[in-house]
């Protein structure tokens, strides 16, 4: 190989002095033989001025050198190692790769591997420079330096590997496809990453760069072909092995984490670098047991015998704690009787004896209900035999039993305990997605509880939501629930609760029906005691799928009014996310099997305490408010009439909707609308668009709710259609198109609406004319936004056709016109949809009869098609 011959040990004059050694802990290691930095001379501070010019002045020192020379060049690259590994480097700092490639080329001929103190320099710039500097290198790069660092793990002492292992981990990231000279040096039988990966591996240090490297090699990259299948399932067997390998007894626990750490990271990466398939329903089933069992590590007291499989079917046993039973109450009059503790964990201790007190410091706990009711119990009165699923370091009130180290050590201890949580359910999330949505449903039963009759509950994703003392982790947990519940319609909707319980046995349409109502009841209390942005943020995003897949016309009312109820404080939240979560919650609320009897009372529902009582009550007009409406201060006192009071007939969430798209933005909030800091400021757009989708999906479920406010709501798209933002323009349109349709299903045939309740068809020509003569004509010309022009096509085509007879002339060859012209676009999206609204047209009664017109209409829909 001429890459080797090229870095052959006899390539340089042997070296006299060495390193006096290495500390692993710091990334910049100075040598005792380095020179003293010298001043720079005058000419060169201009040149130094800035990072990459300092990087380019020694880079250019770098090449500069040769491996002949004298034997001074072992101090000069010394001095220059330590230079360029002091700086810091950050992508912004315009290091082009290609000089960063060559410089790590150069110095490779430069070092022999006889000077190992030099390698493990060499090998700290390469990881320094490629990691700061997000530099991906190129493959003659990726060649040269591969070759030189698994030559540097078979020669150098054993005290060097670290350090090089974290080099080729650097430079193998996301060019795992481009390594396969190198591939059975490496995961070949014998190979290097084998050996320092394998369990019996006694150095946990090297252990996990080993892991690290066989991570990165897995790393998919868009755009690019995955780490071949045979040495992608090598890495997966070997990162899976490690996890079910139990803690060696003299390992240091956080080595032990870091270890874990690398191994989940490989799964991940395994799973996300191409399509994956399990070799059969085991290797499945071991992972996902696995997972679980690490998604409580670090947790103390969690005693579970925990199974090494998990099947579609797990036995009960599998699911439950094996901790002995609680002392009865007789035997333990501080925790007075069962039914007043199950009472108390679901309420707010009190601030009396040493157990309430013990019970307000921890609102988590107390928040848990009877999902978390084990944990209550065990963190009331800790005894030796029954040990506390609740975390040691939040049962104590005070820090004093720690010193100061040993404080800070058992911190360091959570956060990497946090961390191996956090990856864990990162790795269970793409389990998730990379396996059949139909495999997955046979182990929900492991993931999502179904609220067991006595016992103690079991451990889920739900306990990790209630319980973890992680923000982060929480977080992450939502994500997996969130992505189980997403596409499960087909599954859920056999689940039912309608027909009276049976004592026999359980009916499966039941349990899933139990599920969902246990879903609700968890996310619920997660929503109540979170106190992260990001994490309520995801709780509502989980329920917002849980809403779109749960079967609410085969359960029994009473699940969606304490969560429509719930969540309306939020929509005041200082942060945007959360609103905008909000707001799609409520989207998913009334677009579920529309229309729902249980929504229909809510959004009819008056109260003091309604979403947009807020709004309305400090000055912001309804729907019905004239634009010239003159808007009092922020501060003016709240009256005491309602939203229901002033409109009986117009939803509360129409008019909260309206008020969100056009009228300036809450002075509670914290974000920024479009228009900066003003008092005319709108809400930012992500809130603007979720109310428009609101709009839309509730004039489609519950139009004769909406149709009161026909004409305002055709005022609203057409003051989103003048705007400039494309994305807001898209939905006034397709709010218009929303409003047509829904004017058209009541006056089919085949509507049981009696006729006072429809739309005059006085109005709905009227409101056609306002909309024809308003901005949706320059939403049809907008050639430079073609999915607004689609729309808008769509828009024409859901006139009511009794409606359309009755438009003024002009109007209806305006229709027409434009149609007919956009027939031609370049664009084939409009153009179907042109055809689409002409084909519509074809069918009105007062076109059928102007054979002109259909003759030139078929003439460009046949040119059409032959393009």
């Amino acid at each position: 190989m001429a890459a080797r011959a090229t870095l052959s040990p006899g390539s340089s004059p042997p070296m006299s002095s060495s390193l006096a050694g290495i500390n692993d802990g710091v990334s910049v290691t100075l040598s005792p033989d380095a020179v003293p930095f010298s001043p720079l001379a005058p000419g060169d501070r201009e040149e130094m001025g800035s990072v990459a010019g300092q990087f380019s002045h020694y880079a250019s020192k770098l090449r500069s050198l040769r491996a002949g020379d004298p034997a001074s060049l072992k101090t000069q690259l010394n001095l220059l190692f330590d230079q360029l590994i002091s700086e810091n480097y950050s992508p912004n700092h315009n290091i082009r790769p290609e000089e960063v490639c060559a410089l790590l080329i150069h110095v490779t001929r430069l070092v022999p591997l006889s000077q190992e103190h030099l390698v493990v320099k060499l090998c700290q710039l390469t990881h320094h420079l490629l990691n700061q500097l997000q530099v991906i290198v190129d493959e003659q790069t990726l060649d040269v330096c591969v070759c030189y660092v698994v030559r540097a793990l078979a020669v150098c002492s054993l005290w060097t590997h670290s350090e090089v292992l974290q080099a080729l981990s650097t430079l193998i990231y996301g060019n795992g496809p481009r390594c396969n000279r190198h591939l059975i040096e490496l995961l070949g039988d014998g190979g290097v990453l084998r050996i320092y990966s394998d369990p019996s591996q006694p150095d946990m240090e090297l252990r996990r760069a080993a892991l690290t490297c066989m991570a990165n090699l897995c790393l998919g990259v868009p755009g690019q072909a995955s780490l071949e299948d045979p040495y992608r399932t090598v890495c997966f067997r070997v990162f899976l092995q490690t996890l079910q390998s139990p803690k060696p007894p003299d390992a240091e626990e956080l080595l032990y984490c870091t270890v874990i750490q690398g191994a989940v990271k490989g799964l991940q990466s395994s799973l996300c670098g191409g399509k994956w398939r399990f070799g059969g329903q085991e290797e499945l089933g071991t992972l996902l047991a696995v997972l679980k069992r690490l998604m409580f590590q670090g947790c103390p007291g969690v005693c579970v015998e925990w199974p090494s499989v998990l099947y579609p079917a797990p036995l009960p046993q599998y699911e439950t704690c094996s901790t002995p039973k609680p002392p009865e109450p007789p035997q333990n009059p501080p925790t007075q009787t069962s039914g007043n503790k199950k009472k108390k964990s679901r309420g707010r201790g009190r601030k009396g004896g040493g157990e309430d007190e013990e019970r307000e410091a921890e609102p988590r706990l107390q928040r848990g209900g009877r999902g978390g009711e084990a944990w209550s119990k065990t963190s009331v009165l800790p005894s030796p035999g029954v040990p506390s699923l609740y975390p040691l370091w939040k049962r104590s009130s005070s820090d004093s039993e720690f010193s100061d180290p040993e404080g800070a050590a058992h911190s360091k201890l959570r956060l990497f305990h946090g961390r191996v949580r956090q990856g864990v359910l990162l790795c269970l999330l793409a389990v998730v997605k990379a396996v059949e949505k139909r495999t997955l449903y046979g182990y929900w039963s492991s993931f999502i509880p179904d609220a067991p009759i006595g016992g103690p509950p079991p451990l889920t994703l739900l306990t990790v939501v209630l319980k973890d003392p992680s923000p982060k982790v929480r977080a992450c947990a939502l994500q997996v629930v969130s992505a189980l519940l997403d596409g499960s319609r087909q599954f859920l909707g056999v689940a039912e609760d309608l027909a009276p319980a049976r004592t026999s046995y359980t009916p499966f349409s039941f349990s899933l029906a139990t599920a969902v109502r246990e879903l609700h009841r968890s996310l619920s209390l997660a929503l109540l005691a979170e106190a992260s942005a990001h994490t309520l943020t995801q709780i509502i995003k989980c329920l917002a799928h849980l809403v779109c897949n749960a079967p609410y016309n085969r359960l029994r009312p009473g699940l969606l009014s304490p969560l429509w109820r719930q969540i309306q404080p939020y929509l005041r939240h200082r942060d945007v996310n959360v609103r905008v979560s909000v707001l799609t919650l409520y989207g998913a609320l009334v677009s579920t099997q529309a229309p729902l009897s249980e929504v229909q009372l809510l959004l009819t529902h008056t109260s003091q305490e309604t979403g947009l009582s807020w709004r309305q009550r400090e000055g912001f007009s309804s729907p019905h408010t004239p634009s010239s409406h003159k808007y009092h201060n922020s501060h003016t006192p709240r009256g005491s009439h309602t939203p229901g009071e002033e409109e009986p007939g117009v939803p509360w969430l129409l008019q909260l909707c309206v008020s969100l798209v056009t009228q300036p933005k809450d002075d509670h909030s914290d974000s920024e609308g479009p228009g900066g800091g003003g008092a005319t400021a709108l809400e930012p757009s992500p809130v603007r668009l979720e109310a428009l989708q609101v709009l839309a999906h509730l004039v489609r479920g519950y139009f004769p709710l909406c149709q009161a406010c026909l004409c305002e709501l055709g005022q609203v798209s057409a003051r989103c259609l003048r705007e400039t933002d494309p994305s807001i323009q898209l939905h006034g349109a397709k709010l218009l198109e929303e409003l047509g349709t829904g004017i058209i299903q009541q006056y089919r045939p085949d509507n049981s609406q009696s006729e006072s309740c429809r739309v005059p068809i006085s109005q709905v020509v009227q409101f056609w004319v306002d909309v024809l003569s308003g901005p949706l004509n320059g939403a049809l010309q907008s050639h430079q936004h073609p999915t607004l022009q689609t729309s808008a096509c769509d828009t024409l085509s859901s006139i009511l056709p009794q409606a359309f007879t009755q438009l003024p002339e002009k109007s209806q060859v305006l229709c027409v016109t434009v149609l007919l012209g956009l027939t031609y676009s370049d664009n084939s999206l409009v153009k179907a949809a042109a055809v689409r609204a002409l084909g519509v047209y074809i069918l009105f009664p007062c076109l059928r009869e102007v054979h002109t017109h259909w003759n030139q209409n078929c003439g460009g829909t046949v040119d059409w098609s032959h393009h």
